[in-house]
């Protein structure tokens, strides 16, 4: 018997209701997830499900990981996220601050070009700036991360049907054998990129824009006779002739992205294509780029899905939205879809909360990456620069259902229920170590702790001294790191009450009494 009650086909377990074709019987609904796609959205959303208690059935149509560094720029707000998956020092480990930039002309440079806004890190926001880390890196960390949690993908197997009813969702799957099977699940989740096969079979639109008339290649190349020391970039020809290029090194590689303008045909370019497209767009000789490990075409599209959920079917990451690559924002606004969607499915499969929690995921992420879809289209038009809003720190859920202000006359400017809660150190308490992990928090902030506290899943409580990043109140964290509901005191338990009784009565609860009250 595996996680979902029934005995897998073939050979060996998965994680996933399965059936030979054929097989005579209409099989019990899962009782967890299907993810469709492991790159960064699909993984990160499995890890955050395994660390909860749901055991996910991950397929890749693919025989292993994405190969190359296309989504490389991870923001601090993905950082963040990276260090309660519990994959941040690795990531760390994997990359690097990004370089100077160094504009050229005919082979001379002009000189340096700052390609990020320079911030100084703070308590409040312990990671200040984008860190570079390959895409197959980030992809190699996040499912060996997986791996110790007890997850695994089945690569080399392909989505080919999809069907749902009120109690779950039944998927066809062709692997690379040839052979089929059946899965059952509760929900499924497409995190299968742009052309996703879930967002096609679930019939759900997607309205968009071409960016950019002319298409990228994206490459990942080695060059000895360029120095590591700079983010080259090469400006296009006055007269139209010659489009634009960048050169990135790609931190702990003898690597640089290239990216440059094409007018070929070729989805895949081939090797001298790639060589060629570089001399014709730099300095650099065909001869001088000494290995091409991976390149792939990329059009510059703009597209948001109509909607983010069609009954137990989400889609997440590219699947829902399609980004330029101007500004670094397709990546990170993918791993938060995931961030905010797996504490809400394990919620309503492990706790007992409510259907309708699974709701607010859309009415959450859509508008937010409608932001960033509009923002990384201003970047790539030159009519907006890199600055606060792609570094993700100041997204926020102020309109979400899930968010109740309680206090009124607050300042301009205060934290409010909806916001990201600040990192900070108090007492000996770091709060980023508070939140980490699949829980609720009820943090007192120069206030008192309620006797009773609400009956939340896995809730944490903690009370620190004075604290201005906060103002004095008693806040409730979710899973995710945003403020809940905000109020002023012990004597607004009562709302607090309110707001927790939507979920229902949690399986499980671990509260700390002792240093709650610090």
């Amino acid at each position: 018997m595996d996680a979902y009650g029934v005995a897998a086909a073939g050979s060996g377990a998965e994680t996933g209701t399965e059936q030979r074709r054929g097989r005579p019987g209409r099989e019990p609904a899962g009782s967890g997830v299907l993810v469709v796609g492991a790159g960064p959205t699909g993984l990160a959303l499995a890890c955050d499900l395994a660390r909860r208690g749901v055991r996910p059935l991950v397929v890749e149509r693919s025989a292993g990981l994405f190969p190359g560094s296309r989504g490389k720029g991870i923001q601090p707000r993905t950082l963040e996220v990276f260090e309660d998956l519990g994959v941040l020092g690795a990531v760390l480990d994997r990359g690097g601050p990004a370089p100077v930039g160094m504009a050229w002309k005919e082979g001379v440079r002009l000189g340096e070009h700052r390609m990020f806004e320079e911030v100084a890190a703070t308590e409040q926001e312990p990671y200040a700036e984008p860190w570079l880390v390959p895409q197959w890196a980030t992809q190699e960390v996040l499912l060996a991360r997986l791996h110790e949690l007890g997850g695994k993908v089945s690569f080399g197997t392909a989505l080919t049907g999809m069907a749902q009813d009120g109690e779950g969702v039944t998927a066809e799957l062709a692997v690379a054998d040839g052979a089929t099977r059946t899965v059952r699940a509760r929900y499924a989740v497409g995190a299968d990129g742009g052309r996703s096969t879930v967002r096609r079979l679930t019939g759900i639109g997607m309205t968009g824009e071409r960016v950019d008339p002319v298409p990228l290649v994206v490459a990942d190349v080695a060059i000895d006779s360029l120095d590591r020391d700079h983010w080259h970039l090469f400006a296009p020809a006055e007269d139209g002739s010659r489009g634009y290029a960048a050169l990135c090194p790609l931190p702990r590689t003898g690597l640089f992205q290239f990216v440059g303008q094409y007018h070929g045909t070729r989805a895949e370019p081939a090797e001298d294509e790639v060589r060629a497209l570089i001399a014709g767009l730099t300095h650099i000789r065909a001869e001088d780029v000494r290995e091409v490990r991976w390149a792939s075409d990329f059009t510059v599209n703009a597209a948001l899905a109509d909607r983010f959920r069609e009954g137990r079917v989400f889609l997440a990451g590219d699947a829902a939205h399609i980004h330029s690559p101007a500004g670094g924002q397709g990546l990170n606004t993918s791993v938060q879809d995931a961030y905010n969607l797996g504490w809400k499915l394990a919620a309503v499969l492990h706790d007992g909360a409510p259907e309708a929690l699974l709701d607010t995921y859309g009415q959450e992420r859509r508008p937010q990456a409608a932001e960033m879809l509009g923002l990384s289209t201003r970047i790539h038009r030159g009519q907006d620069r890199r600055g606060a809003a792609t570094r993700q720190l100041g997204i926020h859920l102020r309109e979400s259902p899930l968010s109740r202000e309680t206090r009124t006359g607050l300042p301009e400017g205060a934290l409010v229920a909806g916001d990201r809660a600040p990192d900070g150190r108090r007492d000996g308490i770091r709060l980023f170590d508070l939140f980490r992990g699949p829980h609720f928090t009820l943090l007192a902030v120069d206030t008192d702790l309620p006797e009773e506290v609400p009956s939340l899943p896995h809730l944490r409580a903690a009370r620190i001294s004075a604290y201005a990043a906060y103002g004095r109140g008693l806040f409730l964290i979710r899973p995710d790191g945003h403020i809940a509901w905000a109020g002023r005191s012990a004597a607004d338990a009562e709302e607090l009450a309110g707001w927790a009784a939507w979920f229902a009565t949690p399986v499980d609860r671990t509260a700390a009494p002792t240093p709650a009250r610090l």
